[in-house]
């Protein structure tokens, strides 16, 4: 269940050509307890993201956050827009992860114990091939632990311009970088003040749907 909810990313960062929808054929999960785990994983990972995406919270963040962004972009290429989307949801990873709102040691403790083969009839009955290569990104993502980087808000900074290098050849210059963990700063102590009611919201909203 726990891989489940962050399986999407986790396909995207290593196959981002892979376009899996477990949740259109769901008989081929249901009959079996681990891999019917995994889906609902899946399913609440998707849920998530629709009512996040269209709150008014989510919008009215991203809007404060690009207009701290437009003065730094100067001639770069990437998006204001698409910055501050991704930057939101990063300052709020950064948040839940300094003030210690989620258990990181769980959550790897979790993947450590996922049955290996398991994830990968998931991943096939998904339609997947070559599986390998997301093996080889997840157990690098486990013996990295790489959501502990982001405690310190300037490696957010540097996670954004991976993630806009994937789109861009030169997205930032160091100064820009420099310039975006900033302007990140300023928008982390806005951000603090109320961050944790979209959570409250979200929980609320997935318990009235059950």
């Amino acid at each position: 269940m726990v891989i489940g909810t962050v399986l999407p990313d986790l396909v995207k960062n290593a196959h981002k050509d892979w376009n899996l929808y477990p949740q259109k054929n769901e008989a081929i999960f249901v009959h079996d307890e681990q891999l019917n785990s995994l889906l609902n994983g899946w399913k609440r990972h998707l849920k998530v993201d629709l009512l996040f995406h269209s709150s008014a919270f989510f919008n009215d963040e991203m809007a404060k956050l690009k207009q701290l962004l437009l003065p730094i972009l100067g001639e770069s290429p990437v998006r204001p827009s698409f910055l501050a989307h991704i930057g939101v949801e990063l300052v709020l990873d950064h948040l839940l992860v300094a003030n210690s709102k989620i258990n990181i040691d769980s959550f790897y403790n979790h993947l450590a114990n996922v049955d290996d083969e398991v994830l990968n009839d998931f991943l096939k009955k998904c339609g997947s091939s070559e599986t390998d290569k997301f093996f080889h990104f997840l157990n690098s993502f486990k013996s990295s632990r790489y959501l502990l980087s982001y405690q310190k808000l300037e490696n957010i900074s540097y996670a954004l311009q991976r993630i806009c290098m994937r789109l861009w050849s030169h997205p930032f210059d160091e100064i820009t970088v420099s310039l975006l963990t900033a302007q990140l700063e300023i928008y982390k102590l806005l951000l603090e003040q109320n961050y944790q009611e979209i959570y409250t919201e979200i929980e609320e909203k997935l318990n009235n749907s059950i």
